[in-house]
């Protein structure tokens, strides 16, 4: 089935070349163009909507603010002539970031990650019927898409713009932050322990002052999260 997409883009020009682009490969489909997020938001209504191409700067509501007020989000490629925003825009899990102008080797290069992830998300619904508990995470790294068992991860760093996935194979690095695992990972196996830490509840060893054990691992408890830590692990 072919991937349904959106444009939403101010300028006419950039719809109409992401129209021809689109146009050019069998495995897409334009559902409609807006030059604003309002007009998406009927079209969305009415369409089922895999993947948007979304320009950043657009008066009234920009791309960002726009992605925010999505509770079921698609797929999601920035394409806009502003560079600063590629790190917030990772963080809402967007899937690339196209600088325009951009040629249609690099659209072509942007839509193969989302088939990729599209067909992975595909398999794994197959394989873990709604019926079944999910088990695992999918993870964005040096442009492959992990995925992730729980019962894999040990604890979760936070690195700046990054996190950094504890796992028994090393260590993997991923644009995120903690506070939107916090709220994806399931809060029975998963705890905050401090500001820059998520652990897994049934990988800790030893409580010792205010460390966790975690293997040959010690972890600090967040004044703030003490008092929950006992509770919820040492109780």
């Amino acid at each position: 089935m072919p991937i349904r997409c959106l444009v939403i883009d101010d300028e006419e020009l950039a719809r109409l070349l992401l129209d021809n682009y689109i146009s050019r490969l069998a495995n897409l489909h334009l559902v409609g163009q807006c030059k604003d997020p309002l007009e998406a938001i009927q079209i969305m209504q009415q369409e089922p909507v895999d993947l948007l191409f979304l320009d950043i700067q657009m008066p009234g509501l920009t791309g960002i603010e726009f992605l925010r007020t999505l509770n079921e989000k698609p797929l999601v490629i920035f394409t806009t002539a502003y560079p600063d925003y590629a790190i917030e825009g990772y963080s809402l899990d967007v899937i690339d970031y196209l600088l325009k102008p951009f040629s249609f080797e690099r659209f072509v290069k942007s839509v193969n990650k989302a088939s990729e992830l599209l067909q992975l998300r595909s398999t794994a619904n197959m394989n873990n019927p709604a019926s079944e508990v999910k088990d695992h995470i999918l993870v964005k790294s040096e442009h492959k898409i992990h995925r992730i068992k729980y019962d894999d991860i040990r604890y979760i760093q936070s690195m700046r713009e990054y996190v950094a996935y504890y796992l028994p194979t090393g260590r993997i690095l991923s644009l995120n932050s903690l506070k939107s695992l916090e709220e994806e990972l399931p809060a029975d196996r998963f705890i905050r322990i401090h500001k820059s830490y998520i652990i897994s509840m049934e990988k800790v060893d030893t409580l010792e002052g205010n460390l966790v054990h975690i293997g040959k691992e010690k972890l600090p408890i967040g004044a703030s999260y003490r008092e929950v830590v006992l509770e919820r692990i040492f109780q």
